[in-house]
């Protein structure tokens, strides 16, 4: 016989000042079933959560129901509340007065009334309540981080500490992402190599890390604790093993006109090359595409010249599969296409260039070896305009959303200019500033106030080239009133943070959600800001929104905490609330199977003591399952039930209503 108890929180005035939390616990006490019936301020308290576990042994209840606030927000407390009052945790139910009841309606009667309904609804839920305990899943202490810039070099160093192995991928032949290519970092002007190039070679060199660089992830099995990649290690055409990282093969090499990607296309590498000097791995890889031996069968001058034979003209590419117990995909970002922007030369004017060009223009290891010059013609330029959000916060052309750093790289880019050219001038047209972090609006501030930038308050309206080859840059000051027109040598655009290009597949294969933009989704914004709705697979940096370097080191670390987190016992404990198929009643219409949005559904073959195949059903794979419910929904044969939500228990819900 059923012992049921409900305990009506007030959540301060939260839900008390338009639920008479009083009455619904005396008509509460009037349901079948329920023997105590009690109201107190704060039910999550210690006080408030003793009542529960005293109530819980002197009636013997069999089901407990509190009604609250968003079981978001507590139910894990009142569950464990419960067990350690000798209920199983799964027998405690939560209506949520607050957010369905009081926070959405005015009228005092109207809303006690709906707080009695939602009671009763979960306490004719709670009967029919089973116990369920938690399933267990070997872990496999192996972390993969996909992608080699400061996010997954910090996220990968943090798990190393832990002392868990990781597998560090990154598709380009060297780790160190966008944050190699800067030449300085903001608010405090640090060398970006100079920080990060330790923390490369940290990362080479420490045991627990192996790097697959020039390596992409081609395919993601499993789930939680039990990932199996498989991993693509791109022909490189050098033996990593034997080569010494000497230089002779890209110094003699040929063909050294083609543009560097590193350089952000503004310089020249060699078909066979290192992205730069700093690199890490410092091996080279040769350009399949560029590269004469391969594509004509001519050349081979890098062969000839290796002292240690590490050339090798038949390598292809090699698929690795490696099991791994949890997945940070930190891939990064990538510049807006400027192109887009008609009026701002469509990409044709070759002095408008973008942010990354700019810092490889000022970097002492770029094409100019850090003197500012003008792509046309190698000339010092001595007006330079700096367009902020150019493809950022524009619904029509771009992004409706602020990218976040552009106001912060811009001041930054005015005062590296006028550190180089001192007679310089640096113009900034800007929509407002934001520059919300520690020592940032002290930053914008000292490229104005002390390194002479002028801020003008006001759009671009066109960029075009005069005859004689100045850029003539049209737009309004809006705090003046008028138009501006600026003779420039040079035009810096402040282009939107996007997504990497293919980012969508690698979260297809992972399961992992994305936003229309194409950032990919955490579980909860406050909550779980670096979870995603694939248990296991974590996200850092950039490819969940545009970030800075401190928050994206923030975030790769708080993706270390949670790995290691996981990987804390040699089994994962998680959640039973898993659909189960009756075997007896499938046909194996595969409808859930191909519905499951996670994989977790599968075929499953039942065999006769001989070992024939009798008859084929679907299975759930409990590791897998998130129990959203989409196979009970789609079932055609009503073979699938959702633990914790049965036919028996939904129906019994809706029927207390009638």
């Amino acid at each position: 016989m059923a012992r049921i108890g409900v305990f009506i929180c007030h959540c301060g005035e939260n839900i008390g000042r338009t639920v008479d939390c009083a009455a619904v616990a005396q008509e509460s006490a009037k349901l079948p079933g329920v023997v105590v019936s009690l109201d107190y301020k704060y039910m999550c308290s210690d006080p408030g959560q003793q009542m529960i576990k005293n109530a819980i042994a002197e009636q013997k209840l069999t089901g407990v129901v509190v009604a609250a606030c968003s079981p978001r927000m507590h139910e894990t407390t009142f569950r464990r509340a419960a067990a350690e009052a000798g209920l199983n945790p799964y027998l405690l139910e939560m209506a949520n007065l607050r957010e369905h009841c009081s926070w959405v309606h005015e009228d005092r009667p109207i809303a006690t009334g709906k707080a009695v309904d939602l009671v009763r609804v979960m306490v004719e839920k709670v009967k029919r309540n089973r116990a369920l305990y938690p399933i267990q899943v070997n872990v496999e202490p192996t972390a993969m981080v996909v992608g080699g810039g400061i996010a997954g070099i910090q996220a990968a160093l943090d798990i190393a500490a832990g002392g868990k192995k990781v597998i560090l991928v990154e598709k380009s032949p060297s780790i160190g992402g966008h944050m190699a290519r800067l030449s300085e970092t903001f608010p405090t002007l640090d060398c970006s190599q100079c920080i990060l190039t330790p923390r490369m070679v940290e990362a080479a060199s420490h045991p627990n890390i192996t790097l697959m660089t020039y390596s992409e992830v081609e395919a993601v099995d499993g789930f939680i604790g039990n990932f199996e990649v498989t991993i693509r290690k791109k022909a490189r055409y050098v033996d990593p093993a034997k080569c010494t990282g000497c230089g002779s093969c890209y110094t003699k090499c040929p063909q050294k006109k083609i543009p560097s990607e590193f350089d952000a296309l503004l310089g020249k590498r060699s078909a066979i090359y290192t992205p730069f000097p700093q690199a890490v791995p410092n091996k080279p890889v040769i350009d399949a595409e560029h590269c004469t031996m391969l594509t004509k069968g001519k050349c081979g001058v890098c062969k000839k010249i290796c002292p240690r034979d590490a050339i090798n003209y038949e390598d292809k590419d090699e698929l690795v599969k490696v099991k791994v117990g949890a997945i940070v995909l930190a891939t990064g970002f990538e510049l807006w296409d400027h192109s887009k922007y008609g009026e701002y030369g469509g990409g044709r004017l070759v002095d408008v260039i973008d942010g990354f060009q700019f810092e490889r223009l000022a970097s002492a290891s770029g094409p100019t070896a850090g003197e500012i010059r003008r792509p046309s013609d190698g000339q010092v330029p001595h007006t330079v305009v700096f367009i902020q959000c150019c493809g950022s916060r524009d619904e029509k052309q771009g992004m409706a959303y602020c990218s976040k750093i552009c106001c912060m790289y811009t001041a930054k880019h005015a005062m590296l200019y006028r550190h180089k050219v001192h007679d310089g001038r640096a113009v900034v047209f800007y929509m407002d500033i934001r520059a919300a972090g520690k020592g940032y609006d002290e930053f914008t501030r000292r490229a104005i106030e002390s390194d002479g930038a002028e801020y003008v308050r006001g759009r671009v309206s066109r960029i075009y080239r005069r005859a004689d080859g100045k850029l003539i840059v049209r737009g309004a000051d809006t705090l003046a009133g008028r138009p501006v027109s600026i003779e420039a040598d040079l035009v810096v655009l402040a282009d939107a943070v996007v997504p990497r290009k293919g980012g969508e597949k690698l979260a297809q294969m992972c399961g992992v959600g994305y936003d229309t933009n194409g950032f990919y989704s955490e579980a909860h914004p406050k909550l779980r800001p670096v979870e995603t709705a694939a248990a296991g697979v974590f996200l850092a940096g950039a490819c969940q929104a545009p970030k800075d370097i401190p928050d994206t080191v923030a975030q790769a670390s708080a993706c270390a905490a949670k790995v290691l987190g996981l990987f804390a016992a040699p089994k994962l404990e998680r959640e039973p609330i898993v659909a189960r198929v009756n075997q007896n009643l499938c046909v194996h219409c595969r409808a859930c199977i191909n519905t499951c949005p996670y994989g977790a559904t599968q075929d499953r073959e039942i065999k006769d003591r001989q070992g024939n195949v009798v008859k084929v059903v679907a299975e759930v794979n409990e590791g897998l399952c998130q129990g959203c419910g989409t196979c009970v929904a789609i079932c055609r044969s009503n073979a699938i039930d959702l633990d914790g939500f049965t036919d028996e228990q939904i129906f019994a819900e809706i029927a207390t209503l009638e």
